[in-house]
């Protein structure tokens, strides 16, 4: 099942997903077996060293797929909290990426997320990211900024 690629509304600025981004990522996200997935091929655009997609790229696209998995799986959104991740195998360009997440341990503030990245049938990275979950006005408090009205229906 697609999950709607615009959720968060018009306009959003998200460099992972948002629809008209100028330069971001464009993700679009489906729940697969239990799993938030994911693909996406690098360019040249996300080289680091010539051939590879950069680190940090790769590394913002599990996060994003990990974000996803809140809302495909419990219909929250999160701020990212802790990030680890272990680089098994480079990402190549030119090559498609599937990402997979899972929710690991479900919690009323924090969420546990696993996210794997497979390129040709190998993992290339495997994570585990921990999210906050806020209210509105917690969110806001964040931000800086009156949260978007399409947002705060997956506050906590």
């Amino acid at each position: 099942m697609d999950l709607d690629p615009h959720l968060f509304g018009a306009g959003q600025p998200c460099f992972g997903c948002a629809t008209d981004h100028p330069t971001g990522f464009r993700l679009r996200f489906a729940l697969e077996d239990g799993a938030v997935v994911t693909r996406f091929t690098p360019t040249r655009d996300h080289q680091g060293p010539p051939g590879l997609m950069h680190g940090g790229l790769a590394m913002t696209l599990a996060d994003e797929v990990g974000a996803w998995t809140l809302i495909g799986s419990l219909e929250k959104f999160g701020f990212t909290a802790r990030f680890v991740a272990k680089l098994r195998k480079p990402v190549r360009i030119g090559c498609e990426v599937i990402g997979r997440g899972r929710i690991a341990k479900p919690g009323a503030r924090v969420v546990t997320v696993n996210v794997v990245l497979e390129q040709a049938d190998e993992t290339a990275m495997e994570a585990e990211l921990d999210f906050v979950l806020l209210d509105s006005a917690g969110a806001e408090r964040l931000l800086g900024a009156p949260l978007p009205d399409a947002w705060k229906v997956f506050c906590r």
